[in-house]
């Protein structure tokens, strides 16, 4: 509550009113306020919202590939962090038909680029548990990134659509609290014509046909980002695994999908006992892949079941690099953007790992040799706090070889316990640089502020103690 403490007594005289009498002051909004329409990100402010946390996303969604429709029906389960007058939603594009809070007709409007306010008709008060009803329909748009293109719900030139894209893509088809901080699980049910099959985030549940087509059902029950959200629609051929440990296994290929790209993803069980074997035990309730047809300019480690551009994506290392997402960005999320490195240069320099580990790559020498290569401009680029639109540079090539070097500077031991730890004390959890740093530290008994900010916070190239550190060496 904002303001002046009241003074004792005329808080017990309220109390006493309220107690008394049954009325309650949920009826006027009394000390409730509006909740913020951001959730204040340095690079995205109006992101998100603040005054509650979603606990679970249910989704009741009805898709016509031919005229594009989309029609939903959400059901939203969130807890009050203050008390709440109103509270906001981010949701782009499409028209909302009613809100019903607790059952109760709620009123709301549209502002800005992406906001939905909704006024309860009795205020919320914290910690409060409170449930959102929400009916829309509309035609979906993507959100045009002028970095990575289109980003969000997407139309398959084949007549299907799919959702991808970061930072932000969900508000293009669901309301939802678009911030990396709040997590929570996800459920949709998505009713298609027979002919259309449909692959989501989470576990596959059985499908029920109804006469307007057929609803596929999937739960994600490990709590998720918005942006890791994701649904796919399509004529795909499906594969389906199960790991030793019983996670189900799903992949989906499109039509036209080359059979070298189904080859590889065939290897993800054997991916994952190496991602394991580095990272610790696979933090996800399932796992598999979403091979589109489709160029569109990245790859994207949507929870559970990464999702993959035509071309270049469809090849074990973008397989490795996608899925050591599971641990590196999705069970442990940014706290920040500016965080990203956390994880992106990780997922890069899984690949390295792979590479170490399956093909022989002598690591320390594709350092030495990146070295040699870098310029300038290279060792310029920034991995953290590198302003908003830069978060997806220099992460891939820089960060991966500030890992190797902080693999040789705090050893061998060091180095493979805080990846193998790092991911499971953090785990549905966000984290930002400065904890991986004093965690790395605590593990080393190092301070690394030095190796910190000559290659994580600064800018040129590390001086030679950080460079070249333990057994690594210049190229001859």
């Amino acid at each position: 509550m904002r303001g002046q403490k009241p003074v004792v007594v005329a808080a017990a005289v309220v109390a006493s009113l309220c107690l008394g009498t049954g009325v309650a002051a949920a009826g006027d909004g009394w000390g409730a306020t509006p909740g913020s329409d951001g959730a204040g990100d340095s690079y995205y402010p109006q992101d998100g919202n603040g005054g509650y946390n979603v606990a679970d996303y249910n989704l009741k969604v009805t898709y016509d590939p031919a005229s594009h429709q989309l029609t939903g029906n959400q059901d939203i389960t969130a807890r009050a962090t203050q008390s709440l007058s109103s509270f906001n939603l981010d949701f782009k594009g499409l028209t909302v038909d009613s809100v019903k809070v607790d059952g109760r007709d709620a009123k709301f409007a549209r502002t800005g680029d992406h906001e939905l306010v909704v006024t309860p008709s009795r205020a919320l008060w914290r910690g409060r548990d409170f449930k959102v009803k929400i009916a829309y329909h509309g035609v979906p748009a993507p959100i045009d990134d002028p970095a990575l293109g289109n980003n969000g719900w997407q139309f398959a030139q084949a007549g299907g659509a799919f959702v991808a894209g970061e930072p932000r893509s969900a508000t293009t088809w669901y309301p939802v609290n678009d911030t990396p901080l709040d997590k929570a699980t996800f459920h949709l049910a998505i009713t298609v014509p027979d002919e259309w099959g449909v692959i989501a985030n989470g576990r596959e549940k059985p499908s029920i046909k109804t006469p307007n087509g057929t609803t596929h059902v999937w739960a994600e029950e490990t709590p998720i980002v918005p942006y890791m959200t994701t649904v796919a629609i399509d004529k795909w051929t499906f594969d389906r695994q199960t790991r030793k440990d019983g996670t189900p296994v799903v992949s989906a290929f499109a039509p036209g999908v080359p059979d070298s790209t189904k080859q590889a993803e065939g290897r993800l069980p054997e991916i994952l006992d190496f991602l394991e074997s580095k990272f610790g035990k696979y933090p996800i309730d399932a796992a598999g892949g979403i091979f589109l047809n489709e160029q569109i300019g990245f790859s994207l480690e949507t929870m559970s079941r990464p999702i993959y551009s035509a071309g270049w994506a469809g090849t074990v290392p973008t397989i490795v690099h996608e899925n050591a997402h599971q641990w590196y960005g999705d069970s442990v999320a940014v706290e920040h953007w500016k965080d990203v490195c956390l994880n992106e240069c990780f997922a890069s320099y899984a690949t390295w790992l792979w590479d170490e580990g399956k093909e022989g790559v002598d690591l320390d020498k594709q350092y030495a040799d990146d070295v040699k290569k870098a310029t300038t401009t290279f060792w310029n680029g920034k991995l953290y706090d590198m302003g908003q639109g830069n978060e997806f540079t220099y992460v891939y090539s820089k960060g991966p070889m500030m890992l190797h070097a902080l693999r040789n500077y705090v050893g061998e031991q060091a180095f493979s316990r805080v990846l193998k730890t790092w991911p499971s004390l953090h785990r549905d959890g966000n984290a930002n640089m400065q904890q991986f740093q004093r965690y790395t530290e605590a593990v080393s008994h190092q301070n690394l502020q030095g190796f910190f900010d000559a290659w994580v916070y600064g800018t040129g190239k590390p001086a030679d103690q950080y460079l070249y550190p333990g057994d690594l060496k210049p190229a001859a």
